[in-house]
């Protein structure tokens, strides 16, 4: 029933012309659960190897994760705002603190939701030691010779 359905939605929306070019009609079902889960995972895993170059370590916690699945998703558009909303809710809050803040030098974040909105916890990475090198001593080098002189002939 439910493909006959799609057949006469198919029939009204498009020339038998056109139809007649298609090679073949793939439908396509929303997004469940456990794949915008993994969704998810992807996204919060390509922002974890951005933020390791710069030697902070991210970690979501597992209401955090829900927290994007379920705003991060859209029946209509499937994934795509996620992107968006990792952008807004994320990478934005923390961009002041990996410049000029706690995250500057590297370090750790969890992200949780309290109040049904996204919160960090920063763990500055502790400053590194600034290791002094002594300048490397003169080197003494031997003393030339004067010229030795030269006699009447030039030799």
């Amino acid at each position: 029933k439910k493909d006959d359905e799609q057949d006469e939605a198919i029939k009204r929306m498009f020339t038998p012309e056109f139809r007649n070019r298609l090679d073949a009609i793939v439908p396509f079902a929303y997004l469940g659960k456990d794949t915008v889960s993994r969704v998810v995972d992807k996204f919060v895993l390509q922002l974890e190897l951005q933020l390791a170059e710069q030697n902070v370590h991210i970690q979501f916690d597992s209401d955090a994760r829900v927290w994007l699945g379920d705003r991060g998703y859209d029946k209509l558009y499937g994934a795509r705002p996620m992107a968006r909303l990792i952008q807004e809710k994320v990478k934005q809050p923390l961009a002041e603190e990996l410049l000029f803040g706690k995250l500057a030098h590297g370090g750790e974040v969890h992200v949780s939701v309290k109040e049904d909105k996204l919160a960090f916890e920063l763990t500055p990475a502790p400053p590194k030691k600034v290791v002094k090198r002594k300048a490397p001593a003169k080197r003494k080098t031997a003393k030339k010779a004067p010229p030795a002189a030269k006699n009447a002939d030039g030799e």
